[in-house]
């Protein structure tokens, strides 16, 4: 079977909310590459967390060395990924820019940036009142707003050579003009 794209990790880029999940499987689906959700780990966790105490960001730090560890296995069997995490820190994209080179694949990062202030902040609150959470997402704009302190601008870094598409997930546009248009960039991005 023929490849139509040289291997790639497409690395989801953005804050709780923003709509990253919902762009990313659309993509994953589109491009027929496997989606590797650091949610669905981190999900998982949340028993250990209450059982054992285990502080919240051990279990986060975990669920980044498991989504390492699979998407290394999709690349070792030659396939190409989709990433949905916040990357909100440096270190997380450097790994992966490690093993795409490692691999001889390319990395490109959809960030996902909503301009609507409002609409995030309900998606963000309708997500926590529909159970949508499963309890390691911020519920309210005020942990949100958290979060970002917290982060203090690191979530805003350079990402140097590494090809990167913001898109307004908060725009009208339908689901599928914003999937044509990151696929679009990614053609022009790299050699197909």
């Amino acid at each position: 079977m023929e490849k139509q794209w040289p291997q790639m990790i497409i690395a989801m880029k953005g804050h709780p909310g923003t709509g990253k999940s919902t762009l990313s499987r659309a993509i994953s689906t589109c491009l027929q590459f496997p989606l590797i959700d650091k949610d669905d780990i981190r999900d998982n966790t949340l028993s250990l967390q209450s059982q054992y105490q285990i502080p919240p960001s051990t279990l986060n730090d975990l669920s980044y060395l498991v989504l390492w560890q699979i998407t290394e296995t999709q690349l070792q069997l030659g396939l190409s990924v989709v990433i949905d995490s916040p990357h909100s820190r440096r270190a997380n994209l450097n790994k992966l820019v490690e093993l795409a080179r490692a691999y001889g694949a390319h990395v490109v990062i959809v960030e996902c940036r909503p301009k609507d202030e409002r609409e995030w902040r309900r998606r963000l609150e309708e997500r926590a009142r529909s159970g949508g959470d499963k309890g390691h997402k911020p519920a309210t704009w005020e942990e949100m707003g958290r979060i970002m302190e917290g982060y203090n601008g690191c979530w805003d870094y350079e990402i140097e050579d590494v090809k990167k598409i913001v898109v307004d997930t908060t725009a009208r546009d339908e689901q599928e003009k914003l999937v044509n248009m990151v696929i679009d960039f990614i053609k022009s991005s790299i050699v197909v």
